[in-house]
């Protein structure tokens, strides 16, 4: 929505940048200006900048960049007016709304009192004579009703449309129903309640709102688990089940599990820094909402294939990121003369909370899991796997950043393939320089291509004329680091740029300048995405010098209209236009061609 120019300049004048990233992220000062590790990925050197005299931040890691707005629209994933409405509440001002933007707010309120409410009927029917046959699955899972209730838990009826009857009787739509997941469309265009006759497990987001529901059949029909679609409220990438309990442990750490079930038993024996992804594997948005709460993790995954690939793939996103890493591996259960496969509910429920606290303590590292992993593949006892076994293990060696680290862990790899530490650590060595030598080589191929290193991340943003988009840049840089070097009249049109993005931003300050408003890249968030800000904060970080500013953006502006003319004479040559096609087509591969 276009919210007041002077609500939206003293919205961001009493939401300082430096203080509301603070709030996620620490943040050191360093030069006149403040880093920390980059929320967005995973990272343990400080790459994130906050600069408070020009209120943006900018990763030159992931290349995300903007100001406060960005910052929490990214990182609380809210759109631009929610975020606009997020930081005025942190600054108690009154957001003025407009008619449209209100009915969006209403809406999105909506879906979730409707969660609510179903969350509250399902919750109801538990404790009635209908809902004997959960609160017996419950008994028989051995789940308290003090766990029950604090997880909110309730129960579906084995019925078609229960709920659907209830809610919209209480005045909810059957397009409200149908927009939050809850019923379901047949074929026939009837409507039918997605969750029949089974547990049912609320999904609370951190704030405190049910935003979907998880649940679990009674019987043996399929599927076993069943969680709610996407939604506008509900996306899994970014919600793990649990937290809004877990995020108030006392426990260092935060242990990630598969299921709900095995959350609840988790939380039920004691241990209340359990949480859950749903139904998928870790991803980036979550460790940055967990890294708000906690900066060690322990993955306690199924002790099958799919739990050990799970497992994999979490270490792999958490590789150099600020977290620590352990890994909790369940032993399997011997019955019958037969050895299966357990999750923390069962371990839980067979060993008891001590033997769980005992493994949570003993666990390993992520390295040292991904080492036994790789020992597993091979039989040690024979020469030939022993030589496979120290050609993988060393590259996975070769990844380790620290020095330290590394030797101590090829002194193991040593001990288990029983070969001489020297002999291990040779082979490390010439691992780590295969590693350095595959990197300077992507390097040296970027650097042979320096037009790919001014190009912008974003596909969509890429310039076709490097040249006049350099000259581009730099009159920005020019026109934020010093206004008066602002001409009495616009020197270019919007036009003039060849890159849309450069000429929309141009044309933005020169409007804020006409009307007296802040000249600021932080200013511009509301007429800029969230990739043209990421690509012009970018553009602010770098070097511009103003002490011969007036001679420079005299030079910017002679180049931009060189290569104005330039493309509006090929425009009216057709044969030239060909020309110039071939000549960038060859400039791109460096000038050769294949015939």
């Amino acid at each position: 929505m276009a919210f007041p120019q002077s609500f939206m300049d003293e919205l961001v004048a009493r939401n300082d940048i430096v203080d509301v990233v603070g709030g996620y992220v620490p943040l050191v000062s360093k030069g006149g200006s403040y880093w920390g590790c980059c929320p967005f990925h995973s990272e343990k050197t400080p790459s994130f900048h906050v600069l408070s005299d020009k209120q943006i931040y900018y990763c030159f890691g992931c290349k995300k960049g903007g100001g406060v707005i960005n910052f929490i629209m990214d990182e609380e994933n809210l759109s631009f007016p929610d975020a606009v409405r997020f930081l005025a509440k942190r600054a108690g001002m009154e957001v003025p709304e407009e008619d449209g933007d209100r009915d969006a707010a209403r809406k999105r309120a909506r879906l979730l009192e409707l969660n609510r409410d179903a969350a509250r009927f399902y919750y109801q029917l538990l404790q009635q004579p209908e809902g004997a046959a959960v609160q017996a699955y419950l008994d028989k899972r051995k789940i308290t009703r003090k766990t029950a209730v604090r997880f909110g838990m309730g129960a579906s009826l084995d019925s078609w449309d229960t709920l659907l009857n209830a809610m919209t009787q209480k005045g909810y739509t059957k397009s409200e129903l149908l927009s939050v997941g809850l019923v379901v469309q047949g074929k026939g265009g009837h409507l039918y309640d997605k969750f029949r006759n089974r547990l049912i497990l609320p999904v609370i987001d951190v704030r405190g709102d049910v935003v979907a529901f998880g649940s679990r059949v009674l019987d043996h029909s399929e599927p076993k688990y069943m969680n709610s679609p996407e939604t506008p409220v509900y996306s899994k990438r970014r919600v793990l089940y649990g937290l809004n309990l877990a995020k108030k442990t006392k426990r260092p750490n935060i242990i990630l599990c598969e299921g709900n079930l095995d959350i609840v038993t988790l939380h039920q024996a004691g241990f209340d820094n359990a949480v859950a992804s749903m139904g998928t594997a870790l991803t980036v948005e979550q460790t940055r909402l967990l890294s708000r709460y906690t900066k060690e993790l322990v993955l306690c995954y199924d002790n099958d294939n799919a739990g050990k690939i799970a497992t994999e793939r979490a270490l792999q996103i958490l590789n150099n990121s600020e977290f620590s890493v352990r890994v909790l591996q369940l032993p399997r259960r011997l019955v019958d003369g037969e050895y299966i496969k357990q999750d923390a509910d069962d371990f839980i429920k067979f060993q008891g909370a001590p033997a769980f606290e005992n493994l949570l303590s003993g666990s390993e590292n992520g390295i040292e899991f991904r080492m036994a992993q790789v020992a597993g593949k091979y039989d040690l006892a024979d020469d030939q796997s022993r030589i496979a076994y120290c050609t993988e293990v060393s590259e996975l060696l070769a990844g380790i950043s620290g020095a330290v680290e590394r030797e101590i862990y090829t002194v193991r790899a040593a001990e288990a393939a029983k070969i001489t530490p020297e002999a291990m650590k040779l082979e490390v060595q010439r691992a780590f320089k295969r590693r350095l030598a595959k990197e300077k080589k992507t390097q040296e191929r970027q650097d042979l291509n320096p037009i790919a290193q001014l190009q912008p991340k974003e596909r969509a943003l890429r310039y076709e004329n490097p040249r006049s988009a350099l000259a581009e840049e730099g009159l920005i840089r020019l026109l934020l680091l010093d206004d008066t070097l602002f001409p009495q009249e616009s020197p270019l049109n919007t036009e003039d740029f060849s890159s849309p993005v450069l000429g929309k931003v141009f044309t933005l300050l020169w409007e804020n300048r006409a009307g007296g408003r802040p000249l600021s890249l932080a200013a511009l968030s509301a007429s800029l995405t969230s990739e043209e800000m990421s690509h012009m904060t970018g553009v602010c970080q770098k070097p511009e010098s103003t002490s011969s500013g007036a001679q420079a953006l005299q030079d910017y502006i002679r180049i931009v209209r060189e290569e104005a003319h330039k493309r509006a004479d090929t425009a009216t040559d057709p044969l030239l236009a060909a020309t110039e096609k071939y000549k960038k087509k060859t400039e791109g591969t460096g000038g050769k061609h294949h015939v």
